[in-house]
């Protein structure tokens, strides 16, 4: 680390002011602002602005932490300066991210590990169905048994965090290339994902991760352009600065973070682009007065891999670790080095950084590795892992690493099973004309489209390619797959037993090139389904909204012949599905990424062993164009702050902003199909307190903040029906109505409950959504409280955010 204090010191220069006392975070965060306000009039004092917090605050372990966190402030009393410093630091090693052991304290270090659907570096492990799928299946069980079950694996394997889960990106453009990783386009629902995901994977003995904070809403230009020939400090252009207004932060892309601190994440990763100015990483408004002041978070922020810009004004403004730290042959950071490492030592010891600060600062880490008992018999790092680690080879060790105990340890147990179940939870049923579906032992069966067979390219895929089922997205979102159940092997084995005949076209050019008409054994098939898929990965946006590899002609060509054409989808998300209205296009499964289980998931579904429950977490719209946000792509000048995106759609993102322009859509938020009918009736509202104020009371911030705005206020019921032919499983939705007192702005109507319910046919249930005070409040920017505003509030309760069948007033102050 010596061998970069030149480049520290080229920082220094710029982080310091003489006296050691003022610090880059002040300076940064209001001289960094400058450059754009003269831009525009209307979104002065909006935007651009990021206030100063400092200093950033202790942890105290309220919550329940208090016992942990005396351990850990023991622990801190026995390190040395130079073993303070590389506990916030990263260090090359077996994992994705490193933090050093020190054997004399029976510290055995600890392993960070990707990502948000399976332990991405390690052989024998699960892959599960991507976020998007998860939140697909609206069912709080299942968000917390995926995570659990994740959580098992990451442990099993050595792993103390699990880099997971996503909620930034929350989806705010249709284009973003992570959004799959997330859950969905809205903060409600995420905010339930993100909590249940964090209770299953800590409750295994794994630490979670809450990423990533906050505003990361696009890929491009989400890391600085640097010189090539330059240094860490020598940038030709900053990343792109997300510039957002305090309401809408808080109302929308804060919201499901705030349930990540409520469920006491153990840490939290900040986002790599700027955020009103000031880099993520080191934006104290951010890191110390929201996170850690307004929600209580006791834990610690860690910055994405090469997020630190900064080292001084990155500690004052919050950030507790830097990963990956130390010196390494990191591709994706041509200047790899740190800004912390023998630099906190010396910023020490030359009194600029107190040492009360770095004190804290290691508290926050080992807090909750105490509090999940990660001290004891907790497994060592698979020395497989090792091998696998492409991130950090050997190689680059800077230190010999002891890696112990069994190696390629099979971690996978029955998570097989639940895989199947999440997956076909997490398909979509969008369209099913005239009972099309379920299939009842169809004579002939054709399979059409590259995405149905198996992946000719390997099962660890970091680009797109074109033969081969999709199960998951790229970059450090993936997971490496261990088997797969294609589509195709999963439908020959059921026609095996039904005695089917099979025929398969997996040639998309092929296909679309041919007359379709002239290949059927003997005559057109019972049934075509056809496969499509949507690649999207990590450091890119999505160039466009339709199926790749020329699925749209797909459809076309295979629909123009046959009457009983199903179309499934292997997608990230959003597509435009141009087709849909095809009069021979009689069924559309959205299956999104569904994991290692695919076939078996979709066959289920296909014939009907699983009634599809799987609802849209995001806005189908009838044209790319429809959407608003779309990333910012491009700047026409060479100016080193120029890349900026002004999220002036403040809330209307997704179902808000179709909503609220009254635009027409394909397949609305929160819409999916099943093989049964549902029925909803006799709506009703009951207050479980007595004079309920506007504002909060104030009470002691816990994780989560004010815990006043945690507490239930209202219940919300109807009456549940099962009408149809089958059991199966309704996800009733209810959206409120804010009365007109609000602020503008607000949109027409906001998720604020869910439930998914099984009934059996003819069975009727009461379904009760418990309302709590953060639910009925908008975020006030004078006073800077949640206010729930007066008047009457509008009951929505239906099957999607457009298909309501129940309306209810209720006047709460």
């Amino acid at each position: 680390m010596a061998a970069l204090t030149s480049i520290f010191l080229t920082g220094l220069l710029l982080a310091l002011r003489v006296s050691g006392q003022a610090y880059d975070a002040i300076d940064r965060e209001e001289d960094a602002f400058s450059y754009v306000q003269p831009l525009d009039t209307v979104i002065l004092g909006q935007y651009g602005h990021s206030p100063a917090v400092l200093p950033s605050p202790n942890a105290t372990g309220v919550g329940g932490w208090e016992a942990a966190l005396v351990r850990a402030q023991a622990f801190v009393a026995q390190l040395t300066l130079e073993e303070k410093a590389y506990m916030v630091t990263g260090q090359p090693g077996p994992c994705v991210g490193n933090i050093i052991p020190i054997p004399r304290l029976n510290f055995s270090g600890l392993c960070l590990q990707d990502g948000p659907l399976a332990i991405r570096v390690a052989d024998y492990a699960s892959v599960f169905s991507a976020g998007v799928s998860a939140a697909a299946t609206w069912d709080k069980a299942i968000l917390y048994e995926r995570g659990h079950a994740m959580g098992e694996e990451f442990r099993a394997k050595g792993a103390h965090i699990a880099l997971a889960p996503v909620c930034g990106p929350l989806g705010r453009s249709a284009y973003s290339g992570r959004n799959w990783e997330g859950f969905a386009a809205d903060p409600y629902l995420t905010g339930i994902a993100m909590e249940r995901t964090i209770e299953g994977i800590q409750d295994a003995g794994v630490q979670a991760t809450a990423k990533h904070y906050i505003g990361n809403e696009q890929e491009t230009q989400r890391n600085p352009t640097y010189n090539p020939n330059g240094t860490l400090t020598d940038v030709i252009q900053e990343a792109i600065s997300a510039n957002i207004d305090d309401r809408t932060l808080h109302e929308l892309y804060l919201w499901p973070f705030a349930n990540a601190a409520h469920a006491k994440a153990a840490s939290f990763m900040c986002a790599y682009q700027r955020l009103n100015g000031s880099y993520a990483c080191e934006n104290s408004k951010a890191q110390n007065g929201l996170l850690k002041e307004e929600l209580g978070f006791q834990g610690y922020i860690m910055s994405d891999w090469g997020g630190t810009h900064s080292g001084v004004a990155s500690i004052e403004g919050g950030l507790d670790m830097d990963m990956p730290g130390g010196i390494g042959t990191y591709g994706l950071f041509p200047q790899a080095g740190s800004f912390f490492g023998d630099n906190v030592t010396m910023a020490v010891q030359n009194g600029t950084v107190p040492e009360s600060r770095l004190d804290d600062m290691i508290t926050r880490i080992m807090t909750p590795y105490y509090w999940l008992g990660q001290d004891v018999n907790f497994p060592s790092v698979d020395p497989s892992t090792a091998d696998l680690n492409t991130f950090s080879p050997r190689s680059t060790w800077l230190r010999n690493w002891t890696l112990t105990g069994e190696s390629s340890r099979d971690v996978r147990d029955d998570h097989g099973e639940l895989i199947r179940k999440h997956g076909s939870a997490g398909t979509v049923l969008l369209k099913n004309t005239n009972g099309a579906l379920p299939l009842k032992k169809p004579r002939s069966i054709a399979v059409f489209g590259n995405d149905a067979g198996e992946d000719t390219q390997g099962f660890y895929n970091q680009a797109n390619f074109e033969y081969g089922t999709l199960v998951s997205g790229g970059g450090s979102g993936t997971g490496r797959l261990t088997y797969l159940i294609t589509p195709l092997q999963a439908i020959n084995e059921r026609a095996k037993q039904d005695n089917t005949l099979v025929q398969q076209w997996l040639n998309n050019t092929l296909i679309i090139n041919s007359n379709i008409a002239n290949l059927w054994i003997p005559q057109v098939p019972d049934v075509c389904l056809v496969f499509l898929k949507t690649w999207a990965e990590e450091a890119a946006d999505r160039q466009h909204l339709s199926v790749d590899w020329n699925g749209n002609e797909v459809v076309e060509t295979v629909a123009r012949d046959c009457n009983n054409t199903i179309v499934i989808t292997h997608s990230s998300g959003i597509n435009t599905l141009p087709w849909a209205d095809h009069p021979n296009v009689t069924a559309i499964l959205a299956a999104h990424y569904p994991g290692e289980q695919s076939g078996y998931s979709l066959i289920d579904l296909l014939y009907g062993a699983v009634n599809p429950s799987g609802h849209l977490p995001y806005t189908i719209a009838l044209n790319g164009t429809d959407y608003n946000a779309p990333p910012t792509t491009a700047v026409n000048t060479t100016g080193k702050d120029d890349w900026q995106s002004y999220f002036t759609e403040k809330l209307e993102i997704d179902y808000r902003y179709f909503d609220a322009n009254n635009i027409s859509v394909r397949y609305e938020f929160g819409y999916g199909l099943s093989y049964t009918t549902f029925e909803i009736s006799n709506v009703q509202s009951t207050p479980l307190q007595t004079n309920i104020t506007a504002s909060p009371p104030s009470l002691p911030i816990e994780p989560g903040g004010n815990p006043a705005l945690w507490a239930p206020i209202y219940n919300v019921s109807i009456t549940l029906s099962n009408t149809g032919p089958y059991a199966g499983a309704a996800v009733p939705q209810l959206y409120l109505g804010f009365p007109s007192s609000t602020p503008s702005g607000t949109p027409p109507k906001q998720l604020r409950g869910f439930e998914k319910v099984y009934l059996e046919r003819n069975e009727t249930q009461t379904v009760t959504f418990e309302l709590m005070r953060r639910d009925l409040s908008y975020w006030d920017v004078v006073s800077q409280e949640w206010v729930i505003p007066a008047g009457e509030f509008s009951m929505f309760v239906g099957m999607s955010s457009r298909d309501i069948r129940v309306t209810g007033r209720v006047t709460v102050v």
